[in-house]
């Protein structure tokens, strides 16, 4: 993957752009987005639709799902732990440089601008392997969004009770349709939760291998 990334960097761009322009078209078509939604139906409206009963509900099923799968499919091509270090040597590399410009330390300077071009890299390639990951989260958003657009379009009623109002058209508009507000409200806070989980499990693992090495030497 790496090789890929260095060979030609703009390509998982390119290529996200794509996946992005065709999401956003089964988004605004209609048509193609309804299908989408009732051919996932299918599976989902059985397991999770409650015979349209609970939509609150549904929703809170759907985002979770949502949000699971796409953060587990990630998270299976990402090394959090090689990221954070990338990260603090990107960190600890621009405090470097700025305290060395600060001091017009110039033989400093030039020697950090001579391996700026190497430690940018190792950021890049992060980037770009991120990159490479959200065609295959998109796999996953769109179809159970379709799907949750057309379970709310076909509810015998859009009226529901949350916490801050007694009834929430959740075909209303605020800036966004409603259903899609609540949506987010679930799947952002949920998604950086299930994150920082995996992130501190493969941390654990790490440290575990670690002091298994350690105590085998000894």
């Amino acid at each position: 993957m790496a090789d890929d990334i260095k060979g030609n960097p703009s390509t998982p761009r390119l290529t996200t752009m794509l996946i992005f322009v065709l999401a956003l078209f089964v988004m605004l078509n209609q048509s193609i987005r309804t299908l989408l939604g009732e051919l996932v139906g299918m599976v989902l409206y059985p397991l999770i639709g409650f015979d349209s009963q609970y939509p609150l509900v549904t929703l809170l099923l759907a985002g979770l799902l949502m949000v699971t799968l796409s953060i587990v499919v990630r998270s299976l091509f990402t090394d959090y732990v090689e990221q954070a270090r990338t990260q603090k040597i990107m960190n600890a590399f621009n405090q470097e440089l700025r305290q060395a410009r600060l001091e017009n330390n110039l033989y400093k300077i030039k020697k950090l601008t001579e391996k700026q071009q190497e430690v940018m890299s190792k950021s890049m390639e992060m980037s770009s392997q991120q990159l490479k990951l959200m065609p295959l989260t998109l796999l996953f958003i769109i179809p159970i969004f379709a799907w949750v657009s057309v379970f709310v379009a076909d509810l015998p009623s859009s009226l529901i009770s949350v916490p801050w109002s007694l009834e929430v058209d959740l075909n209303g508009v605020n800036v966004l349709p409603n259903w899609i507000l609540l949506y987010t409200l679930v799947s952002i806070p949920f998604g950086q939760l299930l994150t920082g989980l995996i992130r501190y499990l493969q941390f654990k693992k790490k440290v575990d291998e670690r002091k298994s090495t350690v105590t085998e030497r000894i």
